[in-house]
């Protein structure tokens, strides 16, 4: 008993040099939001091990593994004070406690693709809560759902969906390593969403804590809350835990093709035609379209290459009779289609080999190497005339090393049923199709950037010719801050109103509502957050 005792003294005494050590790399100006998570917490020793300040020697290379852009990685970007990595709910309670008694602005941050760092930037005082522990995916093939963490990636989630059951799926996007919380939280394209529709459109539940420590799922946040965070800007209201989908049938085995034009090669009028014909394809059936600029066959010259992108939950004979039919300009060949399983087709969307797709969906490194980049996007309601396809050709041969790129992505089929009030989404039927405008850098040079940034903006301005306006449209996961920003000190509802009504048009008064019922003090705020009436005074949102 007496060597007992000794041994619980000793640990004891090592359990507070620790704490000492450890709080004594804590920047001195913010050492009370420390020394508050640890006291408030129930089990300090836990709580110390996801704590990361500027001190700590893993404190950049965690910042930095998830900052996607590196746009927002220079030395001089805003750093927060504290990095929090929680692997429990408990752990998030105390965070928004201690940050709310201590001044501290909190960003939420599920993978870091947030185009505008806005997930891990902040001009005010900070930290990090960074989710990338919340990575569970639980599926059960029974019910044709699965409870996925806001932390887990989308090829995390694509590979333990199809481990369990290879004919479900979920009906979200591309780009493996982005996480569920933020892809949700906006809406959610990718490839099978002429059949299924986006991401949110297939969420059934969710749980979230919100500013005053609650956890909440769909019954006790209520419909309204419920509705806002799928697809609504899900940060604007709680710490998005996870997300309950219903998954979707897919086929085990599916056909794709990729075929590249060059302007030499007619590709001007293919794109105008791919206006008409791809968003009227059968709904088991994308046609995708990716544009950029290379050096053309004739010395000296550029020319635009229109690559066409397909993928087809059916047989190769099947999809070559649709497209000698409703598209034979574009010369589709038996020899073009490739049979895939499902998953193997994210890596060949890309261009990317096949033979590493466990790899490539389970990894967190990105498949392709970082880079500075600025995205836009629009949504078109008609067809753009070859007028202006020639506009932007011109645009395009401006700038390379890199190029410039955009993606445009059908719609129509389950879309066009979808009511445009059914999630916060709201560009349903009569949008045709979704343009995503980017631009990258090799480098941090303030000129370079400068440059970059002015041939996206002129890009932008002349797709405005041919877009959708009043407003004119904008897709929330590809955050643009040139659409307008909040007011840094107060928050007013007709300033978030200009970039609000472009990402969720006239859904965007309904999301006020939510947040006023849920967050009225506004603790959950970003540059681009939804606003509440505040304090319950400012009726402006039901004007």
């Amino acid at each position: 008993m007496k060597l007992l005792n000794i041994l619980l003294l000793q640990f004891g005494f090592s359990l507070v040099i620790s704490l000492s050590s450890f709080l004594a790399t804590a920047n001195n100006p913010h050492e009370d939001f420390v020394h508050c998570l640890l006291r408030k917490s129930d089990n300090a020793t836990a709580m110390s091990q996801i704590i990361y300040t500027p001190n700590n020697p893993n404190y950049s290379s965690i910042l930095l593994f998830y900052t996607e852009n590196l746009r927002f990685s220079l030395p001089n970007t805003p750093k927060p004070q504290v990095i929090l990595t929680p692997v429990k709910d408990s752990q998030i309670q105390t965070a928004i406690c201690c940050s709310k008694k201590h001044g501290l602005q909190m960003r939420i941050r599920s993978g870091g693709h947030d185009f505008e760092g806005s997930s891990y930037v902040s001009n005010v005082t900070f930290f990090i809560l960074d989710m990338f522990n919340y990575r569970s995916v639980r599926v059960d093939p029974k019910t044709r759902t699965a409870w996925v963490g806001a932390g887990a990636t989308l090829g995390e989630t694509y590979y333990a969906i199809n481990k369990t059951n290879s004919s479900l799926a979920f009906a979200a996007g591309y780009w493996p390593t982005v996480a569920i919380g933020g892809h949700v939280s906006g809406g959610g394209y990718g490839p099978l969403v002429r059949q299924y529709g986006l991401a949110a459109d297939n969420v059934v539940d969710a749980r979230m804590i919100d500013a005053k420590g609650r956890i909440l799922d769909r019954k006790s946040m209520g419909e309204d809350v419920y509705w806002a965070v799928g697809g609504g800007m899900g940060g604007s209201y709680g710490v998005i835990l996870t997300y309950k989908i219903a998954l979707v049938d897919v086929s085990q085995k599916v056909t794709a093709f990729r075929l590249n034009k060059t302007l030499e090669q007619n590709a001007t009028q293919l794109v105008y035609k791919w206006q008409f014909v791809a968003p009227k394809l059968p709904r088991d059936l994308i046609l995708s379209l990716q544009l950029t600029s290379i050096n053309s066959t004739q010395k000296g010259k550029k020319t635009i290459q229109a690559t066409f992108i397909s993928v087809y939950q059916g047989g190769a004979e099947q999809l070559l009779s649709i497209m000698l039919k409703q598209f034979p300009e574009l010369g589709v060949t038996i020899d073009d289609c490739v049979r895939l399983n499902w998953l193997e087709y994210f890596p060949f969307h890309l261009a990317l080999p096949i033979n590493m797709t466990a790899t490539f969906l389970q990894s967190r490194v990105p498949p392709v190497p970082k880079n500075y980049l600025k995205g836009k996007s629009d949504f078109a309601q008609k067809p753009i005339p070859i007028e202006g396809l020639e506009k932007l050709w011109k645009q395009f041969f401006k700038i390379d090393n890199p190029p410039g790129r955009m993606e445009w992505t059908p719609f129509g089929g389950r879309m066009d049923e979808i009511p445009s009030t059914e999630i916060p989404f709201p560009y349903r039927s009569g949008n045709i199709f979704i343009l995503f405008q980017v631009i990258e850098w090799n480098g941090p040079g303030a000129q370079l950037q400068q440059q970059r940034l002015a041939w996206i903006r002129q890009l932008h301005s002349i797709i405005g010719q041919y877009v959708a306006k009043n407003p004119r449209r904008s897709y929330s996961d590809y955050r643009d801050l040139d659409l307008g920003v909040n007011n840094p000190n107060y928050t007013s509802i007709q300033v978030s109103r200009i970039w609000g009504a472009a990402y969720f048009d006239k859904n965007f008064d309904r999301l006020v509502k939510a947040k006023t019922e849920i967050d009225p003090r506004n603790y959950f705020n970003n540059e681009q957050s939804i606003p509440p009436a505040v304090n319950g005074r400012d009726r402006s949102w039901l004007s």
